[in-house]
């Protein structure tokens, strides 16, 4: 089969069950590599078995879309086909947020000391004082926009790698957030602040907030691959688990970049209401349609 691809087009040419039995024999050889090194007496058989892995190797990834069109490629068309296939673990990411916000906001109705206590006196005291703490962000949008950034994209790391405790970071990151967002909704409810919340969220929150459960949802797929490894030995199911999860993140980068933009320029400035949730609105629906939109079945056959 990989003679056969090796002749022009690559793997794309090979059909989906012999991508599936190359795989598998690829692997196979790998292991048996790492075996043969372990005996002295077989190093001719290493250095052959190594020969033909390298020429594998570079059969397999030589046939890959490079530059731009690769990232094209993997945007239109790989990373939605890959979202769905991960579909539970987005969903699961997604209950752990809404069940952190649906705690946050009974425990801030229950007990006001606790919004206190999550959000600081000082911020706090800003909402008393029918003020959006956001209003710093005006006159130095360039390095809020780059701080929002970085800040969003250590959130969605720590949810990601945690997944390798074990599942702690992401269920701690989802859980924990979920709370956040609670408490802040229910204290601006408290002091009619509400739209102005929400309309400043609206813009960059409906591509922030599913980066986020995105992220969530790497994390958990990891810590599967980690704690169910199946039929395969753990470090193989880590390793696939692995790769899944980082193109899951991989696939957010550019929505937190467009999001960070728009919450150091767009969502704090005073643009009118109905524009922020315009913007917003009309940026999640095409999220969703990007997502998860009917995919075409792979060729069952050769390519021609």
């Amino acid at each position: 089969m990989l003679s056969q691809a090796g002749t022009g087009g690559g793997v794309r040419q090979l059909s989906r069950a012999e991508l599936r039995e190359t795989a598998l024999l690829y692997r196979q050889a790998a292991s048996d590599l790492s075996t043969l090194r372990q005996d002295p007496t077989a190093r001719t058989y290493a250095e052959h078995v190594n020969q033909l892995l390298a020429r594998a190797h570079h059969i397999i990834y030589s046939s890959r879309r490079k530059g731009f069109l690769k990232i094209l490629y993997f945007l239109r068309d790989e990373y939605p086909a890959l979202v769905q296939r991960q579909i539970r673990y987005v969903a699961l990411s997604l209950i752990l947020l809404l069940s952190g916000a649906t705690l946050g906001s009974v425990l801030t109705l229950a007990r006001p000391q606790f919004m206190r206590h999550m959000l600081g006196p000082q911020m706090v005291e800003t909402i008393e004082r029918h003020e959006m703490w956001t209003h710093s962000i005006v006159g130095i949008e360039p390095l809020a926009s780059s701080l929002i950034m970085t800040n969003n994209l250590s959130v969605c790391f720590i949810a990601f790698a945690g997944g390798i405790v074990f599942g702690l970071g992401p269920l701690y990151s989802m859980f924990f957030n979920g709370v956040l967002l609670g408490v802040i909704d229910v204290a601006c409810q408290q002091h009619g602040m509400s739209l102005d919340l929400w309309s400043f969220v609206a813009p960059h929150g409906s591509l922030e907030l599913p980066s986020i459960i995105l992220a969530g949802a790497a994390g958990l797929r990891l810590a599967y691959g980690l704690l169910f490894p199946g039929l395969y030995s753990r470090h193989d199911s880590v390793a696939l688990a692995g790769v899944e999860a980082t193109r899951i993140v991989a696939g957010i980068i550019p929505l937190l970049v467009i999001a960070g933009t728009l919450e150091g320029f767009f969502s704090p400035s005073a643009a009118p209401v109905w524009l922020k949730f315009l913007v917003g609105g009309s940026l999640f629906t095409l999220l969703l349609v990007w997502l998860f939109r009917p995919m075409r079945p792979a060729p069952s056959g050769n390519a021609h």
